[in-house]
């Protein structure tokens, strides 16, 4: 476009002659030239503008027009985009302080590697030889001579203007660079690997306790308690100084799990000694637990002494679910009968072994162990008796809480639970090992035994008993330090796996739970129960207290 002809296709000429005629032919007085005055200028003003409107867009269409103009033919002219070599890779060139071109010059293409030029008046600009990147560094820092770029070789790959027309950076380099040309690219540098050691120490927390304390209760009377436990036991790790004994170094650091109780009463006493490894030998997914007791109890009719062991696996199927398979062996001494008069207990006078093989499936929903309100708990067990006697016992026992109510803040609980035992033996089963009913623990508002199959005056109990209970507890305050019960529990056990109507008992009661909490999470229980159904032999107490945290 020729810029002589942009010019005089402007209406200069028109606009000038329209406002001279305007000006001459102009007969009004001197009072009106002043806004004759006003009017020409205006007129003048807009011619300045038409034109330099004018001028500025045909300026900037002529220079669109070249710029298109070169950019297709150098689009046309690229190479295709590279593949990168597997060398190491160089910077893309820079165009700062690079010396600038006369406005008529021709900018050539910039190629990597090769000489950056552009041909002015007589101007132009040596090359020289691109420095290899330093060895290790394949990310060297380009060089800049004599006012141009003069980096590592990139065949086939060009820069025209600010467009990159040699497809994608290196994969290290994509993204790492400005878009502007008058930017300097980066300097790449590989990052620097220190070591340092990290040293932590640390102390375990107390995992061992040592109690003293007490119960009384209505089924045994009044007993004391010693126990020594260690949470986080390591058998093997004896000690080697008196030093490790007392540091408490020793036996410690495995997870597993050691107790020693003594428990000495005035009508029972019981020693006991159990080692637990939650995973036997570090890596198994297989409990093992091992046990030892000493087993004293004066009951009304006769003295039972006994002294055994146990050892059990299990196997953690899922977090509710649980399997055990276990053997045990106890003798068992039975002296001081009551009476003479009732076979059943003279044929086990004296020392009775018994050896037996056992296997348990385990069901726990539960939100708590100690006082749940949801969810349920499942046994399922067998057990296989040899030795001086051979029977089998087959047991299940289910328990089912549902939360009635709770307050926002979750304390306030209401509850509904129901429990049923159902067990029985064979027919060589011990007198010792017969089911009995009859206080806290089974059916409330009867003695300790008190209800169970009677022969001759003596409680021998029997092979088979269905017990349950229903029970709604709910809180007398607002710190759920005292709340209230009120149950009903009925079953009964007998001799043969039968349901006599006339041995059928049945006691409503109420209670008060008092949790106190430096006795622990289980709270006190003072129960009132009134039989309304009984046997004719039945041993009645409508009052029984205990320390438990479920029956």
């Amino acid at each position: 476009m020729n810029f002589k002809a942009t010019l005089k296709s402007l209406p200069l000429k028109f606009r000038f002659k329209s406002w001279m005629r305007a000006v001459t032919q102009s007969s009004e007085p001197d009072a009106s030239m002043n806004s004759k005055h006003h009017t020409a200028s205006r007129w003048l003003d807009d011619i300045n503008r038409s034109l330099w409107t004018r001028v500025s867009a045909s300026a900037l269409l002529a220079l669109s027009s070249g710029f298109v103009s070169s950019s297709q033919s150098a689009a046309q002219t690229a190479y295709p985009p590279p593949t990168p070599p597997p060398s190491a890779y160089g910077a893309p060139p820079s165009y700062q302080n690079q010396p600038s071109a006369p406005a008529n010059s021709t900018y050539g293409q910039s190629v990597y590697g090769g000489p950056s030029t552009y041909s002015g008046p007589g101007t132009a600009v040596p090359t020289t030889p691109a420095p290899a990147p330093a060895p290790g560094n394949p990310y060297a820092a380009p060089t800049y001579q004599n006012g141009g770029y003069q980096g590592q070789a990139y065949p086939d790959q060009t820069y025209q203007g600010d467009v990159y027309q040699g497809g994608a950076l290196p994969g290290p380099l994509q993204g790492s660079f400005p878009s502007s040309p008058n930017l300097a690219p980066p300097v790449v540098n590989q990052p620097t690997v220190r070591e340092a050691d990290l040293i932590i120490q640390g102390y375990p927390a107390r995992t061992g306790r040592l109690m003293f304390g007490g119960a009384v209760n209505s089924d045994a009377g009044v007993t004391g308690q010693v126990t020594i436990d260690e949470r986080n036991f390591d058998i093997s790790r004896w000690p080697r100084s008196f030093g490790d004994l007392f540091s408490g170094t020793a036996f410690r650091g495995a997870g597993q799990t050691f107790r020693l109780e003594a428990a000495p009463g005035s009508y029972y006493q019981r020693y006991t000694a159990q080692f637990a490894d939650p995973n036997l030998l570090g890596y198994l997914p297989i409990s093992m637990s091992l046990s030892g007791f000493l087993y004293d109890r004066n009951f009304d009719d006769w003295d039972e002494n006994r002294l055994g062991g146990r050892i059990s696996f299990g196997y953690r199927v899922t977090p509710d679910l649980s399997v055990s398979l276990g053997v045990s062996g106890q003798n068992v001494e039975i002296t001081d009968p009551r009476v003479n008069t009732v076979p059943e207990l003279n044929d086990v006078l004296g020392d009775n072994g018994l050896y037996s093989g056992m296997a348990s499936l385990i069901h726990d929903t539960r939100n708590s162990p100690l006082q749940p309100s949801r969810g349920h708990y499942f046994e399922l067990s067998f057990e296989q008796t040899f030795g001086d006697y051979e029977y089998s016992t087959f047991e299940a026992e289910y328990r089912k809480y549902l939360l009635l109510r709770e307050r926002a803040d979750g304390s306030g609980k209401q509850t509904l639970s129901y429990s049923v035992q159902l067990g029985f033996s064979g027919d060589e089963t011990p007198v010792f090992e017969n089911y009995f009913a009859g206080g806290y623990a089974t059916i409330r508002g009867f003695d300790f035994r008190g209800a169970s199959p009677v022969i001759n005056g003596v409680e021998v109990g029997g092979q088979f008993q269905w017990l349950n209970s229903v029970e709604y507890m709910f809180p007398l305050t607002a710190d759920d330090a005292f709340r209230g019960v009120a149950f009903v529990d009925f079953g009964t056990v007998e001799q043969d796996i039968e349901i006599d109507s006339d041995n059928f008992r049945v006691a409503p009661g109420f209670g008060l739970r008092v949790a106190i909490p430096m006795l622990g999470p289980a709270p006190l229980a003072f129960d009132f129960a009134f039989p309304v159904l009984k046997a004719d032999t039945d041993d009645e107490r409508m009052f029984s207290f205990y320390m438990s945290a479920i029956r």
